[in-house]
């Protein structure tokens, strides 16, 4: 069944067109992926769908019975209100009834009067006249399924649950088709997995924008590509796109030199000679102007810029290296008995979720930041070029030319000098947008400039702090074969999965408690440690047998004992204590096989420690049976 359909849609900002007389029809059940180059009007379209743009010409069909929801770009911003508000400011007038409805039965709860009561069931009667019950429960739900706490205040939240509840508002709404402008945006890889296993199963309609590749191959089921002002839809997946695309691109390749050649034969010809034009056919004549602003209309593709980093002298041989580090803040541990030796040369992934310390690190290793305990020792000659995901170092009142050049002409990459317009082209920045001021860019546009900001610094040491947001396709693989080719160190935080198996050697996984691994590879290499450490934990957790009694097989027995003899009685006494022991002997076990650094050990370490644990819990189990089968006949007897 088609929900949307778009026809002969035109829609411009100034003078190149965003939509140029183009279609684009979305049917049931469908997981659209739109793509397209930074500026492109993929975000322009969403707001179209959404009924917060309007076409400059064209029609847009969405039959009224067709709800569309869509989750912003950004992450909203904290406010002073409950969770449960925020949520439910999404169903509007009925919000209010039913937020009205939420903080009653706290009151209710604190203060059962009969005012209260009263007050109650009139909000109860404004629901039921409304038909907002249906809301309420919706509501509820979707705060369940999406593990919110109602109650938490906005203001409490990190970026990553920003943008659950965001997700949330847009949900209650229960959307026919949902609109997602780069859900993965802000969120750890945790978030991101999570979101992509909720999306898949969602049973609604999803158009949605994203540079994670991974992400895209996973949820995907038809790629649209805005292109030009033109939408061109590539049923399948991801790679079978690419595959297609670029088959497109060569082919409008070879027909644009068979017009551009026979324009210029065409061109010589009505430059001939006096003779030649006395008989020159005016049918000819009219085909050449038809010819000419045929050419004139054409967009070309923009060329891909050329990325180049200004490298360095170069480092010493240590970069950075920590011996039993921790650094708490207000009695919180946020790194615990740290042990990192940093190379020249290494590139390395810090990968964890939202506030486990990745940034933490990262100043300790800019000593921006000192340890509350151990030691560090930071290499010499290091020159630190630090993308910030936050884009402090733009100045947003600053044109795009004077942001990168301060008000130069021209700026040096690698001792060439080049005019700073020249340069700004290779980030695709044209002479035109160069000139506009900061605060007029889009959040990829500005992710751009401060990368050729940021390469212009001669560096040996490169910090990268999520720089992959909001990059369309094409300059995030430029960027990431730039980053793989680095002479120098790589500190690389991102979530996005393929960039990291592509760029770096090693990872550092913070887990939140505190605890560093360390693991050879990329993003693969932490998913498989990751499952191998959970599937150990599983099969060798013990519970504690002194607080629930477990579940043990009866004892078989030839003779049932009525009475202990006297030295079962001292075998009784005694199996406490030995049972405590024993039970210490599993957790010290159990701890080693916890800890983070435990599975990079050889595997002859890890075995001979697991081998040991399950001896002792064989053990404990045996002195269990042998205690409660004892525990039973003094009972009997007694």
């Amino acid at each position: 069944m088609e929900l949307i359909r778009i026809t002969n849609a035109e829609l411009a900002f100034g003078e190149d067109k965003i939509l140029d007389n183009t279609e684009l029809r979305i049917k049931t059940s469908e997981r659209v992926c739109l793509v397209g180059r930074n500026g492109a009007g993929k975000s322009s379209l969403m707001k179209i769908l959404m009924g917060m743009q309007h076409l400059d010409d064209g029609q847009l069909v969405i039959s009224n019975e067709v709800n569309v929801a869509m989750l912003a770009q950004d992450p909203p911003k904290s406010c002073d209100q409950t969770i449960f508000t925020y949520v439910s400011d999404g169903l509007k007038e009925n919000g209010v009834l039913i937020q009205r409805y939420h903080d009653i039965i706290h009151v209710v709860t604190e203060d059962p009067s009969e005012a209260n009561l009263n007050k109650m069931a009139q909000i109860q009667t404004e629901l039921e006249q409304n038909n907002a019950w249906e809301d309420e429960q919706r509501v509820e739900q979707v705060l369940s399924k999406l593990s919110l706490n109602p109650d938490q205040n906005v203001n409490e939240l990190s970026g990553g649950w920003l943008r659950k509840i965001a997700l949330a508002q847009a949900l209650v709404t229960n959307p026919d088709v949902l609109l997602l402008d780069e859900p993965t945006n802000h969120l750890d890889i945790e978030s991101v997995l999570w979101l992509e296993n909720f999306l898949k199963n969602y049973a609604g309609t999803i158009i949605f924008i994203s540079h994670d590749r991974a992400f895209i191959r996973s949820l995907a089921t038809r790629i649209v590509d805005l292109d030009r002002g033109i939408l061109t839809s590539y049923p399948g997946d991801y790679d079978t796109y690419l595959a297609q695309k670029e088959h497109d691109l060569e082919v409008e390749s070879t027909q644009n030199k068979l017009f551009d050649k026979r324009l210029a034969e065409e061109e010589t010809w009505i430059r001939q000679g006096i003779k030649a034009r006395r008989t020159r056919n005016e049918g000819r004549v009219r085909a050449l102007e038809k010819l000419r602003l045929e050419r004139k209309a054409r967009r070309d593709v923009k060329k891909q810029g050329e990325m180049v980093l200004s490298q360095g002298e170069r480092s010493g041989k240590l970069v950075f290296e920590c011996t039993d580090l921790s650094i708490a803040f207000n009695d919180k541990t946020i790194i615990e008995d740290l042990e990192l030796l940093i190379s020249r040369g290494d590139r390395l992934a810090l990968i964890g979720g939202n506030g486990t310390g990745k940034s933490t690190l990262l100043k300790l290793i800019t000593d921006q930041y000192k340890p509350t305990s151990g030691k560090m020792r930071i290499g010499v000659n290091l020159e630190v070029a630090y993308f910030d995901q936050h884009r402090e170092q733009l100045d947003v009142n600053m044109t795009v030319q004077d942001a990168v050049s301060e008000g130069k002409q021209e700026v040096t990459v690698n001792g060439v000098t080049r005019h700073v317009l020249g340069y700004l082209q290779d980030f695709l920045f044209s002479p035109k947008r160069a000139r506009t001021p900061v605060r007029a860019l889009s959040g990829g546009e500005r992710n751009r400039l401060l990368l050729a900001k940021l390469f212009l610094r001669p560096s040996n040491l490169l910090i990268l702090d999520e720089p992959t947001n909001d990059l369309d396709i094409e300059t995030l693989e430029l960027l990431e074969m730039v980053v793989a080719n680095y002479p120098g160190t790589v500190l690389l935080v991102s979530h996005d999965r393929d960039f990291v198996d592509n760029c770096v050697n090693s990872c550092l996984y913070f887990d939140g408690s505190g605890r560093i691994a360390q693991i050879v590879g990329g993003y693969s290499d932490v998913e498989d440690y990751l499952s191998y450490k959970a599937e150990q934990n599983a099969k060798f957790t013990l519970k504690d047998k002194t607080k629930e009694k477990p579940q043990v097989k009866p004892v078989e027995v030839k003779k049932v004992k009525n009475k202990l003899s006297f030295k079962e009685k001292h075998e009784l006494e005694s199996l406490p204590e030995l049972l405590e022991t024993l039970e210490q002997q599993v957790d010290d076990y159990q701890m080693q096989v916890n800890a983070a650094d435990f599975y990079t050990q050889s595997s002859d370490k890890t075995q001979q420690v697991l081998k040991k644990l399950q001896e002792a819990e064989a053990k404990f189990e045996q002195a269990f049976d042998r205690w409660q089968e004892l525990e039973e006949i003094q009972e009997k007897s007694s």
